[in-house]
């Protein structure tokens, strides 16, 4: 008998499905889970190497980007920032303060990137930019432009030298200064005790931050 004649008569006696028929179906069948696997293995590859390349802004994290206002030495900003910027990023990279430094390589270490916020002195470099919606923040810029009586005691007393973490500690003793007119010694030491100098004034910072105070009396 001819091949095609059984397969015929193998067709006829299963409803019309032939041997070879079943065992195709059923292999593309068997198939089919490993080839979706790997279509979905190939689109995950893809996306992967989209991330790597920066080629898509939703692959890059942009959509988690958020929208906050705040003001800076009295102006208001509005500003779109990625999730991990900090704030000392923003200030700098972003309105162009470059008053607060990084000495420490952003461990929090140095007070170099101090900042006050909310009349606190901080961290800008431990501080996420994303969480300070609705803060109000002064750096030394403005605490220059408003001729606070720190800068002149600053550069009275020679309290600096190299300069690079002045800044820092101008901010840290304004907060002071905010929330203690008439500071002793000991209070100002306390309070400057989180700010590094490379260059070792630390003996003149006390009486530059009592002259302030005086100088704030007399206003």
């Amino acid at each position: 008998m001819k091949e095609n004649d059984s397969e015929k008569q193998t067709n006829a006696g299963s409803g019309g499905i032939s041997r070879r028929d079943f065992l195709r179906d059923a292999g593309l069948a068997a198939g089919a889970p490993a080839l979706g696997t790997i279509a979905v293995t190939a689109v995950s590859a893809q996306a992967a190497q989209q991330a790597s390349a920066g080629g898509s802004a939703a692959v890059r994290g942009s959509s988690e980007a958020v929208t906050i206002e705040f003001t800076v030495n009295g102006d208001k900003y509005i500003k779109t920032v990625e999730p991990h910027w900090t704030l000392r990023q923003l200030l700098r990279d972003e309105i162009g303060l470059t008053s607060p430094k990084d000495w420490c390589g952003g461990q929090g270490a140095c007070g170099s990137c101090t900042v006050i916020m909310n009349g606190r002195p901080i961290l800008s470099c431990m501080t996420l930019a994303c969480e300070c919606g609705g803060a109000r923040i002064e750096t030394s810029e403005g605490i220059a432009k408003a001729k606070h009586p720190i800068i002149q005691a600053y550069i009275d007393h020679n309290a600096f030298q190299c300069g690079y973490c002045t800044p820092g500690f101008v901010c840290t003793a304004k907060a002071l200064l905010d929330k203690n007119g008439n500071p002793t010694e000991t209070d100002i030491r306390d309070a400057l005790g989180g700010n590094l100098c490379r260059c070792a004034t630390y003996q003149q910072h006390p009486p530059a931050v009592l002259q302030a105070a005086k100088n704030l009396k007399r206003a």
